[in-house]
């Protein structure tokens, strides 16, 4: 098993990117996907048309949002552990720390890509309309 680490800027205030991640609409706005993102500690979460499920964990609004999460081709009862950490910056925009624990190493490179490719630079192009 491995581990990504990424950290990524955005112009935006640690609320709207909680929200970018945790409502279902906005989710759905920024990746172009289907999003259906429970609000509640264990509540259930899907996105990019169910590829991606999972259950939330942690909810600490704009701050923090830690979640089990796993790939559709991914190994049978497989998941790994999603953390966002949202910390503002002095000029108002948010630093968003992420880790994901326990990713297949079958998987890593592609899923490293993807989080830079379908999320954080989606979400950047997203806020910058």
């Amino acid at each position: 098993m491995k581990t990504i680490k990424q950290r990524f800027h955005f112009k935006a205030s640690p609320k709207e990117i909680y929200e970018m991640l945790m409502d279902s609409a906005k989710h759905a706005e920024f990746t172009g996907s289907d999003a259906n993102i429970s609000r509640e500690i264990h509540g259930k979460i899907s996105a990019y048309g169910d590829w991606i499920k999972g259950e939330n964990l942690v909810l600490k609004k704009n701050k923090k949002i830690v979640q089990k999460w796993r790939g559709k081709d991914w190994p049978t009862g497989h998941y790994s552990t999603a953390t966002f950490t949202l910390k503002e910056d002095k000029k108002g925009g948010t630093t968003l720390e992420f880790i994901q624990t326990d990713v297949p190493e079958k998987y890593y490179k592609l899923i490293n890509d993807g989080w830079k490719e379908h999320y954080w630079q989606k979400m950047k192009k997203f806020l910058e309309k």
